[in-house]
């Protein structure tokens, strides 16, 4: 199909409505990504999908030990925000790589979770209908989450 990556160095992976961009900068050498931003820009317009500046995030991770800041990113006239982390396909990615934002995230539904299950079992909720509860919308979001691998 036409929406594959034009430079080596980028790779594109596409999930339903959404695209990623992930392009490899080597010294400093930004045009390849920026042309591949480009591309995949006129290929929405072309295709007749609509894509908003305004939703597009740019998530930079370098791990040089002398960091530069890298030149803005625009689509359309519009400069993309720059983030520090982002949810890709339920999984939070932050810059430095770390799991600190997904672990929070998953402990916060954990606790949401155990919350509504405590509240049901004070107001003397059925056995069966807390076990149902827990089944249906309950459980723990580490035996669902796509990011864990049991």
């Amino acid at each position: 199909h036409d929406c594959t990556p034009t430079h080596s160095t980028n790779r594109i992976i596409k999930f339903a409505d959404d695209t990623t961009v992930v392009g490899l900068i080597n010294n400093n050498d930004e045009p390849a990504y920026r042309d591949e931003v480009q591309k995949r820009t006129v290929w929405c317009t072309n295709n007749n999908l609509v894509l908003n500046p305004t939703k597009t995030k740019e998530l930079v991770i370098d791990f040089r030990r002398k960091r530069e800041e890298p030149a803005l990113l625009y689509i359309k006239g519009d400069v993309v925000e720059r983030v520090t982390d982002f949810k890709f396909l339920g999984v939070y990615i932050c810059q430095d790589l770390t799991w600190t934002v997904n672990t929070i995230t998953l402990v916060k539904q954990s606790q949401q979770r155990l919350y509504f299950l405590r509240t049901l079992r004070r107001a003397n909720v059925s056995q069966q209908l807390l076990l149902s509860f827990y089944r249906r919308i309950g459980k723990h979001p580490l035996l669902w989450h796509p990011g864990v691998v049991c």
